[in-house]
């Protein structure tokens, strides 16, 4: 909100600078965005009047005028503007005044007439960037004063930023009354007269949504004269506020809006049929509003009516239809108060945001109303006169928003703020903020205002003294926290230690928005129950993600269509699931590879990733944790079905999956190239085997190796189980160095050559020995998965 600091010290004027009272306002709460002159900076420039008016000898749109600037003699000015005329007020540039831009006035000859000065306009000034003529200044505009004082431009315009829960400072009437609880002094709010009624036709006004508009008025004023110039205190009051002149009528309810804060809207009573009606909007009802936008209005549309059609979107914006002009000859002026909650998102749904949206989405004062149309209409009487009708006026206290009494007590002021102020000290705050205060046995009972939306709470009341306190006034002191800290356990890994083996391998950490894409979300995770949000951000962000690869294969796409072929990403994260109409998060550890194996290099030939590149991944990070896990052929709707793996516990609990992108979704996704995925549950990965120490054999071990032949459905790991099974001490490792399927092998066969490694802790072995284990193993694998030696 922009603010006249000359207006505002009408109000309230300590004896503080401009920057002692920008400081004040940050401090309070409401943040100093900028302050800039209220004017260019020139000088030389005085009221001046024209008193003679000659056509120029040699020029038909030049005039040579007699303009008396206070000086015992009337200066001759030559001036090719259109409305100079005799009589008129005007600015006037003496010689040696300097203008915005570094213009500088000298006695000048135009087609041989002498001209000492100038005439100027707004944008002479540099108080506008348009003008059509001479800046036209009051009747009664003094001769010969600087127009710099006459108009106080010596101002600063100060921008407040402010939050949403101070709606009450949306005002000059607020501002104002911030400035004098600061600094402790009396403020008047601006007197209202009660216009005298003078005739006693009205319209009928009836509410149908009262919940959404509790509290209506309005009367018919008739005669105007909507030609008549707004006068000039006002234009620049206005101009100072961010607002421009656009005639006496929308000017005054404008000017009522910043100077009170509650917003009003005139319109053509001859325009209009029957009554006022505040309703609902009908489905598929159209209305044109003054941006000439043309909007459909749907049954949760608050509008302001006649018998005939819908007049305006309440709170937001009137319409062309019944709109004021400068033919306009009486009109029905509208006050009212509606409730936050029923015009919140209204405004952005047609891509609208004015300054009355702004201040009823964060709520006005419900007691303001009788107060502002008042005020409305005295101005009106005053600029564009006329004669007032009776206020109608239709009001339900049960709907208007109640402010109950808060509790305060004492001792909660001296535990939050660390400070001890006076009981009259406190009685005083809260009384100057307008508040209603009653003495307790203990504290206090406060009624907040009307225009305090923000206060609700006991904390409310406290943040309430230590702003006006002074933020930076509260003692210093550091924080004392005695605790007694966990113990780290060796039975969990931290997930940092993951990413840093993963960085290791060549991988980058990738960081995606939990909100993925609902066509996205079903393409890669057809079967998972996601949650859809209310209110999303955008349509590609509309749900929550039951797996992280959605974010990551997105970002892959992404990282592709810039011309980066190799890709290794991984996430940490939440994924969110619908069990049981029931929110469930887990943490999930996610990579993505793709591309070649290795970064260009010339000791071995290039090759895109395999499923085992990505295998050996996952089980390194197995490895930190000492944990043996199982590889099982499955399933899964996102990987392709002959290279899925899913990953089991020794308990058979699943811990995730791993495999290739299908390649169904790789080619729908838009990927040229085969993708490798895998995602883990962090909460079954992250837990670790404790290491114990075992005592190292001093006896050798030794290397046996077979060949055996099983069916191609036998995995690896179904044969070192079965060879694990034999319970045999003596065997220490297992490692599988060669498949071969080709000639000599059945189609339907395989041959996996491992390697045994043996080690006795209390003997060295011998052949016999040696041999009987392995005739054991033989026997042993050829029962359970019907395993033969190769020859």
């Amino acid at each position: 909100m922009q603010i006249s600091e000359a207006w505002l010290r009408d109000y309230v004027n300590p004896a503080i600078s401009t920057e002692e009272l920008v400081e004040q306002l940050t401090m309070a709460g409401l943040e100093v965005d900028s302050v800039t002159p209220a004017a260019a900076i020139f000088s030389g420039v005085v009221v001046g009047e024209v008193l003679d008016l000659q056509q120029h000898p040699d020029a038909d749109r030049l005039r040579v005028c007699k303009v008396a600037v206070g000086e015992a003699e009337p200066l001759q000015i030559v001036c090719g503007a259109s409305n100079v005329r005799v009589g008129l007020k005007i600015p006037a540039a003496l010689i040696g005044a300097e203008l915005p831009g570094d213009f500088k006035i000298k006695k000048s000859r135009l087609r041989g007439v002498d001209s000492f000065g100038m005439l100027c306009s707004e944008k002479e000034l540099g108080l506008a960037t348009e003008a059509s003529g001479l800046m036209e200044l009051a009747s009664d505009a003094p001769v010969g004063v600087d127009i710099r004082d006459y108009l106080s431009l010596n101002d600063a315009i100060i921008e407040v930023d402010l939050t949403p829960n101070r709606a009450d400072c949306l005002s000059m009437e607020g501002i104002a009354r911030e400035v004098a609880v600061l600094n402790r002094m009396n403020w008047s709010p601006v007197p209202i007269e009660v216009c005298a009624v003078s005739h006693q036709a009205a319209l009928a006004v009836n509410i149908e949504a009262i919940e959404a508009c509790p509290h209506y008025l309005g009367r018919l004023i008739k005669g105007v004269n909507a030609k008549a110039e707004t006068p000039l205190w006002m234009q620049e009051r206005l101009r100072r506020s961010g607002l421009r002149s656009l005639g006496p009528l929308i000017d005054v309810t404008n000017y009522v809006l910043v100077e009170l804060g509650q917003p009003l809207h005139a319109f053509d009573a001859d325009k209009l049929t029957g009554a006022i009606i505040v309703r609902r909007g009908k489905a598929g009802e159209q209305l044109a509003l003054l941006n000439s936008q043309v909007i459909t209005l749907d049954p949760d549309t608050l509008v302001i009516a006649d018998d005939r059609q819908a007049l305006a979107l309440a709170g937001v914006m009137g319409g062309s239809d019944s709109a004021v002009s400068d033919t306009t000859q009486h009109i029905f002026l509208e006050c009212a108060f509606f409730a936050p909650q029923s015009l919140a998102g209204q405004a952005r749904r047609f891509g609208l945001h004015t300054d009355s949206s702004h201040r009823f989405e964060r709520g006005v004062d419900p007691t303001l109303q009788e107060r502002a149309i008042e005020r409305a209409t005295q101005l009106i009487i005053d600029i564009a006169g006329g004669s007032v009708g009776p206020i109608t006026e239709v009001k339900s206290e049960a709907a208007l928003p109640q402010r109950p009494s808060i509790y305060l007590g004492s001792q909660q002021i001296g535990k939050m703020l660390g400070i001890v102020l006076a009981d009259a000290d406190i009685v005083d705050i809260f009384q100057r903020l307008g508040m209603e205060v009653k003495a307790q046995a203990d504290g206090w009972l406060v009624t907040p205002p009307g225009f305090r939306f923000d206060i609700a709470i006991e904390a409310d009341l406290i943040e309430e003294i230590a702003r006006i306190y002074g933020y930076n006034k509260l003692p210093n002191s550091s924080l004392l926290m005695r605790t007694q800290l966990g113990q780290a356990t060796e039975a969990l890994l931290d997930i940092d230690r993951v990413k840093d083996l993963l960085v290791d391998r060549g991988y980058q950490e990738a960081v995606t928005y939990s909100f993925v894409d609902e066509d996205l979300q079903k393409t890669v995770a057809p079967h998972d129950e996601f949650i859809s949000l209310k209110n999303p951000i955008s349509s590609e962000l509309s749900v929550m993600r039951t797996t992280l690869w959605c974010g990551l294969l997105k970002a892959a796409l992404y990282n592709i269509n810039h011309q980066q072929n190799r890709i290794r990403l991984f996430e940490t994260g939440l994924r969110f699931l619908n069990k049981d109409e029931k929110l469930h998060q887990q943490n999930m550890l996610s990579g993505l590879v793709l591309g070649s194996a290795y970064t260009g290099q010339w000791g071995q030939k290039t090759r895109n990733v395999d499923f085992f590149d990505i295998k050996a991944d996952v089980q390194a990070i197995f490895a930190l944790t000492g944990r043996e896990v199982k590889f099982l052929s499955a399933r899964q709707s996102a990987l392709h079905p002959g290279q899925t793996a899913e990953i089991l516990s020794c308990e058979g609990e699943v811990i995730g999956w791993l495999g290739m992108l299908h390649p169904v979704l790789e080619k729908q996704l838009g990927f040229d190239t085969e993708v490798f995925l895998f995602e883990l549950d962090q909460n079954l990965l992250l837990n670790k085997r404790i290491p114990r120490f075992k005592p190292l054999s001093k006896y050798p071990s030794l290397r046996r190796d077979l060949a055996l032949i099983v069916k191609e459905d036998i995995s690896a790991s179904d044969i070192i189980s079965s060879i694990q099974g034999c319970a045999e001490q003596a065997l220490k490792d297992i490692v599988i160095f060669d498949v071969y399927r080709g000639k000599g092998i059945d189609e339907d066969s395989k041959s996996i050559a491992l390697s045994l490694i043996l080690q006795d802790d209390s003997q060295t072995l011998t052949d016999f020995e040696i041999d009987a284990i392995l005739n054991k193993m033989l026997e042993t694998v050829t029962t359970k998965i019907n395993a033969k030696l190769r020859d």
